[in-house]
């Protein structure tokens, strides 16, 4: 069995969403990997969004980590691999440190990861250091390295808001209220440097500028006590990180087969993992772009991964050339895997919030209204012949359809009922479902989604 792996490590969480932790997160790794350190960003729970800014921040695939959706054993292996090649790990929480289970608390507490606390402190003083002490003592024996307070209004602010802490020792800084240059006007809260919408934050690669705005929340942290920690200093949070069990490879159940993945702005919610494990699997993943793209590349199966259709319904009508591959794709009985955002696009169409019903490509019977309020979310599990592949729902649509109905998912340790879950369609060789799944959870139910050898 391998040695355990030392490497400073951070888990950036906050007591609830919305108080800056992707941003602290992103520029945390961009300030560290411009002083050339080799820096590794995981995110806590299912997210899609954040690790757009993180890889661009740090220069290295985003992974999940979650006790239930990846596995104990997938995260301490993932976090050992890490440790090993890296010179700082941060993992970003998800909403407030103990909220979800499991939650961002579970994670930091079961590896030993000290946990940053990033605070909204615009409109609080005294407050401030209640709030940091509750996190800290709430659950005993939990690592902490420090609070961090955010979108503070001057130095006296920030003065304030140190004063309150218990330990003067826990302080890592103020970060003042700024926004970039041509960021909306600040509100009670502050201008966000990275701009979200109805899904989370607008994925970096749809900012031409994102790259500048990183630097400038990277600048704003190098002035505070964290940012001016060095490669020295940051082994005070240094964690020995267990090595995983010997694990049996994964098996090669899509060999020789080519899996076309979509990948453009309207369908861009892969997870690095699950690229990584078709190929594991045996497959040749090529790319496509289901918006502007004639035709889908040579391939035996399609995965079509959910993202914003909504947004993009014109441009999704207009390439009728795209709809006819994909109807030529599956007329030949090749498989098509459409999750959430995929599956929006294969109805007839999509109504969006002010009442416009636009057509889309109709390869599945049925039609999609978008709603101003979320429609679900949370982990969600999906079982095939004794086979469970987990992952999650997050949707602000509901579908109405006259496809078979095969399976429905379930949540955790809770059985599968006709009135809760997602529902998984099946027409031909076209399998669809609001369901994001991660592939590592069973290789054998994405093999029969895709149509690969499961015998």
């Amino acid at each position: 069995m391998q040695a355990a792996a030392r490497c400073p490590a951070l888990l950036i969480a906050a007591p609830a969403s919305g108080q800056g932790k992707t941003t602290v997160t992103a520029a945390l790794a961009r300030l560290h990997t411009r002083r050339g350190l080799r820096v590794q960003v995981f995110k806590c729970g299912p997210d899609f969004l954040d690790p757009h800014w993180h890889q661009l921040a740090s220069g290295q695939p985003v992974h999940q980590l979650d006790l239930w959706m990846n596995g104990e054993a997938d995260c301490r292996q993932r976090l050992h691999a890490a440790a090993q090649s890296n010179d700082l790990i941060l993992i970003e929480g998800v909403m407030g440190l103990f909220d979800g289970t499991p939650s961002a608390a579970d994670l930091a507490q079961h590896f030993g990861v000290p946990v940053l606390a990033v605070v909204d402190a615009s409109a609080m003083a005294g407050t401030f250091g209640a709030l940091a002490f509750g996190l800290q003592h709430y659950r005993p024996g939990m690592p902490w390295a420090g609070v961090l307070a955010n979108r503070v209004g001057s130095v006296r602010h920030a003065q304030m808001l140190r004063d309150g802490l218990r330990d003067s020792a826990d302080w890592m800084g103020a970060l003042m209220r700024v926004s970039h240059g041509d960021a909306a006007p600040a509100s009670k809260k502050g201008a966000a440097l990275l701009p979200e919408r109805h899904l989370g934050l607008v994925a970096a690669h749809e900012l031409a500028d994102s790259a500048q705005r990183l630097d400038a929340a990277a600048d704003a942290l190098a002035a505070t006590p964290l940012g001016q920690m060095g490669p020295q200093d940051l082994q005070r949070w240094a964690v020995d990180f267990p090595a995983p069990d010997d694990t049996s490879p994964v098996p090669a159940l899509l060999a020789g087969r080519t899996v076309a993945v979509g990948r453009d702005a309207a369908f861009c919610f892969t997870y690095a993992a699950n690229l990584q494990t078709l190929e594991q699997m045996g497959a040749r993943v090529v790319f496509f772009s289901p918006l502007d793209d004639a035709a889908l590349p040579e391939c035996d199966a399609v995965w079509l991964p959910g993202g914003y259709p909504e947004l993009y319904t014109e441009r999704i009508a207009a390439n009728t050339s795209m709809k006819a591959s994909l109807m030529a794709h599956v007329l030949q009985r090749k498989p098509l895997w459409a999750e959430c955002g995929g599956m929006m696009a294969l109805f007839e169409s999509i109504t969006l919030t002010d009442g416009t019903q636009h057509p889309v490509w109709g390869l599945l019977p049925g039609h999609v209204t978008v709603h101003k309020r979320l429609a679900a979310l949370g982990p969600q599990q999906l079982v095939v012949d004794g086979h469970t592949l987990r992952g999650h729902t997050f949707h602000y649509s509901t579908a109405q359809s006259d496809a078979p109905v095969v399976s429905r998912t379930s949540r955790p340790a809770e059985p599968v009922a006709a009135d809760a879950g997602e529902a998984l369609y099946r027409l031909g060789s076209i399998h669809a479902s609001y369901f994001h799944a991660w592939f590592p959870s069973s290789p054998i139910v994405v093999a029969r989604l895709l149509g690969g050898v499961t015998a």
